[in-house]
């Protein structure tokens, strides 16, 4: 009998190989995962952590933020608020199609200031700086919470608030005597006045649009509000994936006397669905304690209905 070419032989042991490993890798792995993903403890996680309401639907995961916001972006007062979504979106919908970290950093401080004649919502090269951003949640969250919403390095200005930082010229570049001051982030016609009437003997100026201050030397100022915020860090900025369902157990207390008067709830009841809620350190020591905010609101939702 004769035997087959060498190049045959070797071609054939190739394609038996494939079939054997694609059996193995691609049919019987994949079924033994999905059969040990199925074990009670694990087939609820396997399956996308999903939620469901009393009827059985889905309404969402615990595994996934959802914004409790009004068609304006506006928060809803029935519910506990969830961490800002920004990084997932200007929209802050927690939309994972758009997932993502914004890779802004502390020292973005200075806002691009919108042509006065489009504004912030009509000027797409304008952007508000991080710590813009972050000024004016805290603001907002103090004035929907009842508390001191201010924190170091802002500074009100009209009906919220800005980072307040100052573009310091020099007589000397960097050093010498000061010669103009100017509020980075806030342009002149916005407000009454800057948020610092004057440093170091010279009156502040306001922002005015298209002008360049890139000589300036970038100048935050800390101010006097508390070293420790009444608004937690976690209320006021993004996750990494802008997808974070959790938020910190201060954050979630801050919010129980509203959380209890809108729902006609006792404050100690509101204050047990949050701890029901509540994750420890992983392994007793890792990351910190957190509160499912889709978890906890579902449970608000059982408990106290709304009329």
């Amino acid at each position: 009998m004769a035997r087959l070419p060498r190049w045959i032989t070797q071609h054939l042991a190739a394609l038996r190989t494939v079939l054997v490993f694609t059996v193995l890798t691609g049919i019987m792995y994949p079924l033994a995962v999905l059969a040990v993903a199925q074990i009670p403890g694990l087939n609820d996680k396997a399956d996308g952590s999903l939620l469901y309401d009393a009827d059985g639907n889905v309404i969402g995961s615990s595994l996934i933020g959802q914004s409790y916001t009004d068609e304006e972006g506006n928060a809803i007062l029935d519910y506990f608020q969830s961490r800002p979504s920004m990084a997932a979106g200007e929209t802050g919908d927690y939309d994972p199609l758009v997932s993502g970290a914004s890779n802004i950093g502390p020292e973005n401080v200075v806002d691009t200031l919108p042509d006065p004649a489009l504004g912030w919502d009509g000027d797409a090269n304008a952007s508000k700086s991080l710590l813009t951003k972050v000024c004016e949640r805290s603001f907002a969250i103090g004035e929907r919470e009842g508390v001191d919403g201010s924190r170091p390095y802002c500074a009100p200005s009209g009906a919220s608030a800005v980072g307040a930082v100052l573009g310091v010229f020099y007589s000397e570049g960097t050093s010498g005597e000061v010669t103009r001051v100017v509020s980075l982030n806030e342009a002149c016609g916005t407000t009454e006045a800057p948020f610092l009437h004057e440093y170091e003997g010279v009156q502040v100026e306001c922002a005015e649009y298209g002008t360049s201050y890139a000589a300036a030397v970038i100048t935050p100022i800390e101010g006097d509000a508390p070293a420790e915020p009444a608004v937690p860090a976690d209320a006021v900025t993004a996750s990494g994936s802008g997808l974070d369902p959790h938020i910190s157990p201060e954050y979630a207390e801050l919010q129980v006397e509203r959380i209890a008067a809108e729902r006609d709830a006792s404050a100690e009841d509101i204050e047990a669905l949050v701890e029901d809620s509540t994750t420890g350190r992983f392994l007793g020591f890792m990351g910190e304690p957190a509160v499912n905010v889709v978890e906890l609101n579902l449970a608000l939702d059982e408990q106290f209905p709304l009329n």
